[in-house]
């Protein structure tokens, strides 16, 4: 049985999107969640998918973990996730009361800002233990919608983070944001059976896209990755933002 009242074609689509996702998560750290989502938006409502995505993460993350725990910045994870702490409950209670549109519409709209600044080339320093409880209480409001990566993104692409401490701290931090969130998710009635289904039938496909991903990672020079990432997070916001507003 097709998970979500999914048709054989739209599995399939969401299908080549957790490819493309996985490929993504696999090279740059971000944007899994996001491009999951927007390619389930294309056919169903996309927040279903979103114990899916975090599901999937949590398991992709085990099998990276070898290769990036020395250069996980820990400092940084602590930052972040005492900010989620209250802002994942914050951002699942306003997802049910807002809806979709309007919720991605929002998020939309101040990447779109973080990615202009970025393009303009703003750079910041490293910033202290206050910043990243802050961003982190962002992007616990943003994992509402399974998109809790993007703000974080923005952040260090911001910093300079060098890319390999970049893709490692962020996979860390999406791992602990994940565990935290399942219960939330869980308490507000949104896992069900069709998202343990889900997971199960996607996982493949995801993981054949972060092993590709992967690979592309270990060639990747430092101003290819920053200029990957920007476009990536500007992409992903334009399109959530045409789909709220189509």
């Amino acid at each position: 049985m097709i998970p979500f009242g999914l048709t054989g074609a739209e599995a399939a689509l969401v299908a080549a999107g957790m490819v493309v996702a996985g490929y993504v998560r696999g090279y740059s750290g971000f944007g899994f969640a996001a491009l999951v989502m927007l390619f389930a938006a294309l056919v169903t409502d996309p927040f279903p998918f979103v114990p899916v995505v975090i599901l999937a993460d949590i398991f992709m993350t085990a099998g990276q973990a070898r290769g990036i725990w020395a250069h996980i910045d820990w400092r940084r994870v602590a930052g972040l996730f005492a900010g989620c702490l209250v802002g994942v409950p914050l951002g699942v209670a306003a997802v049910q009361w807002a809806g979709a549109d309007l919720g991605r519409a929002v998020l939309s709209v101040f990447v779109l800002m973080m990615c202009g600044l970025l393009l303009a080339g703003w750079r910041i320093g490293r910033q202290g233990d206050g910043a990243h409880v802050g961003v982190g209480a962002v992007s616990g409001l943003a994992n509402g919608m399974a998109v809790g990566g993007l703000p974080v993104a923005v952040f260090f692409t911001a910093q300079g983070v060098a890319p390999v401490v970049f893709r490692a701290t962020v996979i860390a931090y999406f791992t602990v944001l994940d565990l935290w969130s399942l219960p939330v998710l869980w308490q507000a009635g949104q896992i069900t059976r069709d998202s343990f289904i889900a997971t199960a039938f996607g996982l493949p496909f995801m993981l054949i896209g972060l092993w590709l991903g992967g690979r592309r990672f270990a060639s990747t020079s430092p101003q290819d990755f920053r200029r990957f990432a920007i476009l990536l997070l500007t992409g992903l916001s334009v399109a959530g933002l045409l789909k709220s507003v189509m």
